[in-house]
């Protein structure tokens, strides 16, 4: 019975140790706004996206005096004349959607932007965690920023703010 006991021991210490990960925690947006420069990058997007917000409203204003115009006049005007009207705002709309869509869709201007500020900032602080994971020997690091799975986590697997002081350093 000992014997059972000694072996059943081992066992599930040879299956927790190979099983058990070494692995830490990080919040990513807690590292991100620890840093200047990409605070000074969304604050120069902010700044862009009303700027372009600003421009997209106009044009759709435009579309919408012309529209309540044309509205206001269309009982008056020739069956020509309303069709010509109808088809220049329609135009109008499109040219507005078209330059919405330039500036703020999956590859607009905005987007092109986001990529050429941010993205040298992300592989910085990406390549920081990944050399800061294998100089402690981690075999993962979770990203704990925004994430709804995440339901529980040891304080002291949080290393936020050991990157935060290795990326000040640099």
């Amino acid at each position: 019975m000992r014997r059972f006991i000694l072996i059943a021991a081992l066992v599930m210490g040879f299956v927790a140790t190979a099983t058990a990960q070494n692995y830490a925690v990080v919040d990513s947006e807690k590292i991100f706004k620890s840093i200047d420069a990409y605070n000074q990058a969304l604050k120069q997007l902010d700044e862009l996206a009303e700027k372009y917000q600003a421009e997209v409203d106009a044009k759709f204003e435009k579309v919408e005096n012309l529209y309540n115009a044309y509205m206001q006049r269309k009982a008056t005007l020739s069956q020509s004349a309303q069709k010509a009207n109808e088809d220049n705002i329609i135009k109008l709309e499109e040219e507005a959607t078209k330059f919405q869509e330039s500036i703020f869709g999956t590859d607009g201007e905005l987007m092109k932007k986001r990529l050429e500020l941010i993205q040298p900032i992300q592989k910085k602080v990406f390549a920081a965690i990944e050399e800061y994971a294998k100089q402690k020997g981690y075999d993962m690091i979770i990203d704990v920023a925004q994430n709804a799975t995440m339901l529980y986590y040891a304080p002291k697997a949080d290393k936020t703010t050991e990157l935060i002081a290795i990326l000040k350093a640099e």
